[in-house]
């Protein structure tokens, strides 16, 4: 073994140099001279606290890489954006025709609100996802891991733009559902006052306030009230509730978070209203056509609006609450342990609420009158065939039952 060493001495000293007779004067020389070998060729030596500190750098290039990896593919991006403005877009298509159908009908409002709201869809989700798929091209074409993440201190034009449509986009299909339940709980229980308030001018200008109330919201922001940010896993903006949360950003979180849940909470009472009068109305079965025909009407808006409104509460319940969740935490300092998972949670929840833009088309597409006929009747027809079959199998068993005692009394 002290050969070994020397022998290691010689190979590792210049040439010309002197080596130690001692043994362990060669080994001690050894050892410095490997550590000198191997740190001068960059590579690290094979102790234990290098080790930790290559292992730790080698997990964390390598997380980056698989993250980035798994991330950048922009394919479910893409998909839920195409399926999006199609199902908008022919949602859009039967409203048109339906409005020009019932213009001069008081289901004309109705019409109108409802293509607002489709079309508002149809711009968030085109805005919203061209904006995103651009972030999504960023990413894929840049090696640097900081550029991916974005800087969450100083976000940038793009940045703030995507976080202001966000918001928008956001609040505008709710305050249209409170305002479409409103709207119908007005038409159901005072029909009169209705027809006199009601107008497709004013209507308009209450579309042109909806609009412009979620813009001043969603800018904010650019007044120093909130601020948005990149989140996870940088290829959206929102509101900062994770990192750096201030005063203002919670503020500004519970004042979205706090617009959104009343207009969901007016839609609820409004629509149970609705319902309730509804309901009455079909107990008193009252005899006039004309009648019947406007209830049958009302209630075909009705049942529009509660799907609307449960899909809203499914879809934003998540991001809200979670919204609020993470800026209390943040604020109050103690979210540092869980910031990964608070950051899923928020793409949790802005999934979801991109699913509201796919579902509120397919509300009014599959809950109209002529839709709910055509699946009463194969229900009706369905439950009858049963019912006749169920008839016919008692009838032969009690045929057979009373011949069997027909027999035995002749015998």
């Amino acid at each position: 073994m002290d050969l070994l060493f020397q022998r290691w001495v010689k190979y590792l000293l210049p040439k010309g140099s002197s080596q130690p007779e001692d043994p362990h004067q060669a080994r001690s020389q050894a050892v410095m001279l490997a550590m000198q070998h191997y740190n001068s060729s960059g590579i690290t030596a094979s102790f234990p606290l290098s080790n930790f500190t290559m292992v730790q750098k080698a997990g964390a290039e390598a997380v980056v890489n698989n993250s980035t990896s798994s991330r950048i593919n922009p394919t479910s991006a893409g998909l839920t954006m195409t399926l999006g403005i199609l199902f908008n877009v022919v949602a859009l298509v039967i409203l048109a025709k339906a409005y020009n159908r019932f213009r001069r009908r008081s289901k004309a409002t109705f019409l109108l609100f409802a293509s607002s709201l489709v079309a508002t869809d149809l711009a968030g989700h085109v805005i919203n996802g061209a904006l995103v798929l651009r972030r999504y091209s960023i990413r894929t074409g840049s090696t640097d891991a900081s550029s991916l993440k974005g800087d969450h201190a100083d976000p940038d034009a793009f940045c703030l733009f995507l976080g202001g449509c966000m918001v928008f986009f956001g609040l505008c299909p709710l305050f249209l559902g409170s305002a479409m339940a409103a709207e119908r709980c007005l038409g159901v229980t005072r029909p009169l006052l209705h027809a006199r308030l009601v107008t497709t001018a004013r209507t308009k200008m209450a579309l042109t306030l909806i609009w412009l109330l979620a813009l001043s919201v969603a800018l904010l922001p650019f007044f120093n009230l909130g601020a948005y940010t990149y989140q996870y896993p940088g290829t959206w903006c929102f509101i900062r509730v994770v990192e750096g949360t201030k005063a203002t950003d919670l503020a500004f979180v519970i004042l979205f978070s706090g617009l959104a849940i009343s207009s969901l909470a007016s839609a609820f009472v409004c629509n149970t209203i609705s319902g309730i009068t509804l309901v009455r109305a079909r107990l008193k079965k009252s005899s006039c056509s004309q009648r019947r025909s406007a209830r049958s009407h009302d209630t075909e808006m009705v049942v529009q609006l509660v799907g609307i409104m449960v899909t809203s509460c499914i879809c934003w319940s998540p991001l809200l609450v979670f919204g609020l969740m993470s800026a209390t935490r943040s604020y109050s300092g103690s979210l540092s342990n869980d910031k990964d998972t608070y950051r899923r949670l928020m793409m949790t929840g802005v999934r979801m609420a991109t699913c509201n833009q796919i579902l509120d088309p397919w509300v009014y597409i599959l809950l109209r009158r002529a839709i709910l006929r055509k699946i009463y009747r194969i229900t009706k027809k369905q439950a009858s065939l049963k019912g006749s079959t169920l008839r016919s199998i008692r009838w032969d068993a009690r045929s057979f039952q009373n011949s069997k005692k027909n027999c035995s009394n002749k015998s």
